[in-house]
């Protein structure tokens, strides 16, 4: 546990995660703490970067990306220069919705949505194959979300 947040920085970061959109007096409330100093200790937490991002979690099929995709990713060298290169052109594809640097088999693990099998394919031909330094690509069509988005425990 971090040691400049206390029980109540804890307690905060559990309620925004269960949900981002509470308010600040009903934060406050739920915290037993007055609004001013929920909104400080919120805004402290924004600044230390604890908490670095709110936004909504949009249902993948109700815009058409409902299959998602793993694909890992093993290049040709395993140097800086070729990391830095395949990074670089992996964070100019918007598809891509994350993108770890892993130890083991593979060397990245992409997770990519997509509407279907056909538009994977497509992207696959066009864009995955010319990554800078890939020398090989397995995917991994994923066929039920058992967890997703889960909160972090603390």
């Amino acid at each position: 546990m971090d040691e400049s947040l206390d029980r109540i920085d804890y307690k905060l970061l559990r309620l925004l995660q269960q949900d981002g959109r509470i308010s600040n007096a009903d934060l406050a409330q739920q915290v037993n703490i007055s609004a001013a100093t929920c909104h400080r200790r919120v805004d402290r937490l924004f600044k230390k970067g604890i908490i670095h991002s709110v936004r909504a979690l949009v249902e993948p099929s109700a815009i058409q990306l409902g299959s998602l995709v793993i694909v890992g990713v093993v290049l040709d060298r395993s140097t800086p220069e070729s990391f830095a290169e395949f990074e670089q052109a992996v964070t100019l594809l918007p598809v891509i919705i994350d993108c770890q640097l892993v130890a083991g088999e593979f060397d990245y693990f992409l997770r990519i949505r997509v509407k279907d099998m056909a538009d994977f394919n497509q992207l696959h031909a066009s864009q995955l194959l010319a990554l800078p330094g890939v020398r090989q690509i397995r995917t991994f069509f994923v066929m039920k979300e058992v967890v997703e988005n889960a909160p972090l425990t603390f």
